[in-house]
């Protein structure tokens, strides 16, 4: 594609490869459209909580596909680690040419320090009951493929399309405290660390906002997800911004590279 937008950094995270509720062909035309200098994946890329050798298709290797392709023409990937592949943490601080994995990401952008990482270490749930929420990963996977059949039937019907999962996290007070709470820890800790702008993944919901911590101000970003907002973060001309993708109504075409081999798992690797 002639007509890539160039960006200084791409944030996107909560891709969630390998299971029927990512959009994987979205996201290729999305990775298609941009020039990064930096992509930074920030965790639950590959949901290996879930990974099934029976489902991952073709479009969800094309993804990897893309991403190796822009490594390969020079772009700088970060991989870090979230909780659906915190199977990757054992080998953070791999390093080869512009690809390496980690848990965190700390860059001094335009004067400002940031500070890039999944999140889920702030996350109460995860820290003291990881079976909760592998089970609420399971849950949220057979939401979405629910939704997706209702919101095919209303198109059908040209009624509206809704989100299932929005309105159980604006309905359940305990949901709406969960993500208030994380934002507010995610400030705090930045705050304390004298960093200036803060990203992460993890709740699934996009944001920029400045957040006050004290007699500090905390740019709290979020890069959503790949599952149902489609989102990622874009900075360029010394401004950070929310990209959303829209999602096709029709049959989404992905165009065929000619390097389009099958790409094979290692029995071992999950």
């Amino acid at each position: 594609m002639a007509d890539k937008r160039p960006l200084d950094i791409a944030v996107i995270s909560d891709v969630h490869l390998g299971i029927y509720g990512c959009h994987a062909k979205e996201l290729i035309q999305y990775l298609d459209s941009i020039d990064p200098r930096i992509l930074v994946l920030n965790g639950d890329i590959i949901d290996i909580w879930q990974f099934s050798k029976r489902y991952f298709p073709k479009s969800h290797t094309k993804v990897i596909r893309r991403i190796l392709k822009m490594i390969g023409k020079g772009t700088q990937v970060v991989y870090l680690t979230g909780n659906h592949d915190e199977a990757m943490r054992k080998y953070s601080g791999f390093e080869l040419s512009n690809f390496r994995i980690d848990d965190k990401l700390i860059l001094d952008i335009d004067g400002k320090k940031h500070w890039f990482f999944h999140g889920d270490v702030y996350d109460v749930t995860m820290k003291n009951s990881k079976w909760l929420a592998k089970l609420g990963g399971k849950g949220y996977d057979l939401l979405i493929i629910l939704n997706r059949l209702v919101n095919n039937t209303l198109e059908r019907f040209g009624k509206e399309k809704m989100s299932f999962s929005k309105k159980v996290k604006q309905g359940v007070k305990q949901a709406v405290k969960f993500i208030s709470d994380f934002e507010q820890t995610v400030a705090e800790i930045a705050a304390d660390k004298h960093i200036d702008v803060v990203c992460c993944g993890h709740i699934h919901q996009p944001l920029i906002k400045e957040m006050k911590v004290g007699d500090k101000t905390v740019t709290y970003l979020n890069s959503g997800d790949w599952v149902e907002s489609l989102t990622s973060l874009e900075y360029a001309n010394q401004q950070w911004t929310l990209y959303q993708h829209p999602v096709s109504k029709s049959r989404v075409v992905i165009p065929e590279d000619e390097d389009d081999l099958p790409l094979a798992f290692p029995s071992n690797a999950f």
